[in-house]
């Protein structure tokens, strides 16, 4: 284990004992997916726990200790949404996710405050820390060679959401290296890699076993890949096939 790591675990441990011992609510910044792994490695907290990115399927999110059914009161996530868009529409560049990333860091933040950044050309969709809102939005003034401005809003358009793409595709095992070595058009060793590597994700959880058979509804997520959900299996093929569903985010 690295030291970052073995300090991000100490770090998520304290919060929850802190939680829990003072009837408080506590909340991590945003997560990977490899650090939401090892916070649900450590089991169900005493005082309960839920994430959330501000959005449905997010990728990055934030994990809060504590429940309304153990203290009796509730309190929100502090997560702001905020709209990029240029000041100038047809002067502006046709920028990517990695532009508005490097606008955001450049202004001196860490990518901790940052959760999902959703692009939908000519605007972006950012969700940040409660406490950064103010400061994006009065700093953020130009992306790659476009002016823009930032404004807080109360919600994203249902059109910039990540959407599921429904697919059919035949694999001849019902094995997640197989699967998922067909949805990323990769070799099955390269697939293997994969899971050698810690780049797989099963519902959150770190998935190591290669022959781990999904279930209806997982959502597989593959760190530089993509994700995608696990519907269902429809039928055998002719061939001794499996035609399997799955949903792929686009």
């Amino acid at each position: 284990m690295t030291p970052d790591r073995a300090q991000f675990i100490r770090r998520i441990q304290e919060l929850e004992e802190t939680s829990w011992q003072n009837s408080q609510f506590l909340f991590t910044d945003f997560l990977n997916e490899a650090e939401y792994a090892d916070v649900l490695s450590f089991g169900k907290a005493p005082c309960g726990m839920c994430a959330f990115g501000g959005h449905a399927d997010a990728e990055r999110v934030m994990v809060r200790f504590g429940n309304e059914e153990a203290f009796g009161y509730d309190v929100p996530f502090p997560i702001a949404a905020l709209k990029i868009s240029p000041l100038m529409e047809k002067y502006a560049d046709d920028l990517t996710h990695r532009d508005y990333l490097g606008a955001l860091l450049n202004l001196g933040i860490e990518r901790r405050v940052l959760g999902d950044i959703l692009v939908q050309s000519p605007t972006a969709y950012v969700f940040c820390t409660q406490t950064m809102a103010e400061y994006i939005c009065e700093n953020l003034t130009r992306v790659r060679h476009t002016d823009v401005r930032c404004t807080q809003v109360e919600d994203i358009p249902e059109t910039v959401r990540p959407r599921l793409s429904e697919r059919v595709i035949q694999v001849s095992s019902v094995r997640l290296d197989a699967v998922i070595a067909h949805v990323y058009n990769l070799s099955r060793s390269q697939a293997q890699e994969l899971f050698r590597s810690q780049r797989v994700f099963v519902n959150g959880r770190l998935m190591e076993n290669l022959t781990y058979a999904p279930g209806d509804g997982d959502l597989i997520s593959v760190r530089k890949c993509g994700r995608f959900r696990y519907e269902e299996e429809e039928r055998m093929t002719r061939k001794g096939k499996h035609s399997i569903r799955i949903g792929q985010y686009v």
